[in-house]
């Protein structure tokens, strides 16, 4: 804390600040009580917007003079830590992930880090990839999008009816996303500005009651969310009225405990702690080649306030206070176009240069193998079981690690296979021999599309065919779907389901092809879930045998531990690509849906796992790299085993 704090400074705000970036460092640091300490992003949200506005109500207002400001106190910090997160990046992390990174942080330094991530998926709250150390970026780049209108909005004279219509419409925008698409919900502008206006509604009022007990209730909400909340909580929601409603009440009252001095310190490197402490708990383990634990996290969380306070006295503080740059908005503002564009010029270099993964001899080509063998069956198994003490990637991998990515089947490109928010059966999607008498149709969830590549190949040489409907974690089992992303039930699932099957009715199918995975959890857990699935996949085999197709169901593949792509780029250094497999019995899910598939009627039941596994599941079968992410195929070993899949679907032709 400065020997002269500036005019209005409030010590109650600045600790209030320390709480926020605490309950975030500790939540990503994996203390097992602060799971809910993302709620200090909506903390800081209040806090922003009632600085902000206060600042903007009290002085003649500027565009250039404000925007100027932003830059000066945002993206010195922002720009050091983006540039040496890529250089740590490109020295540590799996060059597969460099291409993907390098678009984050660009995406980051010009402030449109959130709608990115909306846009992918990501869910920040249980996600399923390893997560961008750029992806704490969203936060800033939801304010600046803020900023862009709310100054607007504040010159108008009867602001305060579309202040507040603002307001109650970004937040019922929140409560209506979350219950749509998590990621938007999160990340989404319209669905955060709320909270931001919340802190800006206060500063408009001048409500300032300086009371005690306002201010500690308010304390008390924001802990009580952050130990409440956690991972499963459909955030942000009405739930998020909890910490906007506790930090408004700080703001409006008195909490002196957040006076403290160690608060203050902790306050004002609040900003260098946020932007460094993320991509350090990320890159540090593989840098010091260790494990993430409780302890490594705590101590580079600790680390990591080290660099927020050399950032906030060599950077923050020598530019923001740089006289010339103070008194000249448009100095200021080519700055920040400049250190965004060194941003994009650092990652542009990163993604380009070469980054080779070692890689031993070229070997025999599998897929080529078993298409012509007499027997491929036996060319696969004998080669699950001989992978199994790969450890270096052979010179010939296929698909490569910089395409492994792109290796999914087409029915993504062709939107055949439609996300969570879908709820009708796409039209079209016929490949094979559309004038075919022979109609087959692969229905289910994406554990079904993953066999599309394996099917057209199947459908092409025989003349079938082939129509393709599937949808984003909906089983091809008729029941009620819990959806962990959505936290409600799945009824964009139950509504698709009758579309397509509607749809497939019209088509008087020979034969349907069912897959699926076994992840997945009933609505109703008050009843014996292994009754629930045996009744389900009764009455989708039911339904379709009715309609007098003959109907295969194709049982899960495995689940790997991580996302196979980034785990052996990662172990090829070391040569022991083999650690990025699985026993059996770890990878295989829903063991009693497996057993459940053999007491259902009037199907054929196909399990691919001797295709995959023994006791252990490989990453690498031969030269194919079996999985583009944790659980799903790739187009290449899909076609590498469609020889048996073809031999398993005999009884068709």
């Amino acid at each position: 804390m400065s020997a002269n704090p500036p005019p209005n400074f409030r010590s109650d705000v600045e600790g209030l600040r320390a709480v926020a970036v605490l309950l975030v460092v500790l939540a990503h640091a994996g203390v097992p009580f602060a799971a809910g300490g993302y709620v200090g992003v909506d903390v800081f949200f209040v806090i922003s917007g009632y600085l902000i506005t206060s600042l903007l109500l009290r002085e003649p207002f500027s565009i250039r003079r404000f925007y100027a400001r932003r830059v000066l106190r945002l993206l010195p910090a922002a720009t050091v830590v983006l540039v040496t997160t890529l250089l740590a990046a490109r020295l540590w992390l799996p060059a597969i992930r460099l291409g993907e990174l390098s678009r984050d942080a660009t995406s980051a330094a010009g402030y449109v880090a959130n709608l990115r991530f909306a846009a992918i998926g990501t869910d920040y709250l249980n996600a399923d990839a390893p997560p961008s150390p750029f992806q704490h970026f969203w936060s800033l780049a939801v304010e600046e999008q803020f900023y862009l209108f709310w100054p607007l909005l504040l010159l108008l004279r009867r602001r305060g009816p579309l202040l507040v219509a603002v307001v109650l419409a970004s937040f019922t925008a929140g409560v209506l996303e979350t219950a749509r698409s998590a990621p938007w919900a999160y990340f989404g502008p319209h669905a955060r500005a709320w909270e931001l206006g919340a802190g800006a509604l206060l500063a408009v009022s001048g409500l300032r009651f300086r009371s005690r007990i306002l201010g500690g209730a308010g304390l008390v909400a924001i802990l009580a969310a952050a130990l409440w909340f956690d991972g499963s909580t459909s955030y942000p929601g009405c739930y998020a009225l909890l910490p906007v409603a506790g930090a408004a009440a700080v703001l409006a009252g008195d909490c002196r405990p957040l006076a403290a001095r160690p608060l203050q310190v902790i306050g004002r490197l609040s900003y260098g702690w946020y932007l460094w402490h993320w991509p350090i708990l990320l890159i540090a383990p593989a840098a010091l080649g260790a494990d993430p634990s409780l302890p490594l996290s705590l101590l580079l969380s600790a680390a990591a306030l080290g660099l927020a306070w050399a950032t906030y006295h060599l950077v923050e503080n020598p530019l923001r206070r740089h006289p010339g740059l103070r008194v000249r908005p448009a100095g200021a503002l080519g700055l920040g176009a400049g250190l965004s564009g060194a941003v994009a010029a650092v990652a542009v270099a990163v993604a380009l240069l070469p980054h080779p993964v070692p890689a031993g001899a070229a070997i025999r080509d599998l897929r080529a193998e078993a298409a012509h063998a007499a027997d491929p069956y036996a060319v696969i198994t004998r080669t699950v079981r001989a992978s199994r003490a790969t450890r270096q990637l052979p010179a010939n991998l296929t698909p490569s690690l910089a395409r492994v990515n792109a290796d999914k089947a087409r029915v993504w490109a062709d939107r055949c296979h439609v996300e969570a928010p879908a709820t009708v059966a796409p039209d079209g999607c016929v490949y094979g021999d559309p004038r075919s008498a022979t109609t087959v149709v692969l229905y289910g969830d994406s554990h079904a599309a993953q066999w599309f590549p394996a099917l057209e190949q199947i459908a092409v040489r025989h003349r079938w065919r082939l129509v393709s409907l599937s949808k984003s974690s909906c089983s091809a089992a008729d029941l009620r779907l819990w959806h962990d992303g959505l936290k409600r039930e799945y009824t964009e699932c139950a509504r698709f389901h009758e579309s397509a099957v509607a749809r497939i009715r019209t088509l008087r199918p020979s034969l349907v092809v069912l897959g699926s995975s076994f992840n997945y959890r009933p609505v109703d857990t008050g009843t014996d879930e292994s009754a629930q699935w045996q009744a389900a996949w009764q009455r989708t085999a039911g339904t379709f045998t009715r309609m007098g197709a003959r109907v295969a169901i194709i049982a899960d593949t495995p689940y790997m531990g991580e996302r196979v792509p980034v785990c052996v780029a990662r172990q090829a250094r070391l040569k022991r690509v083999n650690r990025c497999g699985s026993s059996a019995s770890a990878a295989l899910r829903g063991p009693a849906q497996r057993a459940i598939l053999a007491t259902v009627t009037g199907v054929a039941v196909i399990d691919p796992v001797p295709w995959l596994c023994t006791d252990f599941c490989p990453p690498v079968i031969g030269n194919v790299l079996v999985y583009r992410d944790s659980n799903h195929l790739t187009t290449t070993y899909a076609q590498t085993i469609a020889p048996l899949l073809e031999q398993a679907l005999s009884w068709i032709r």
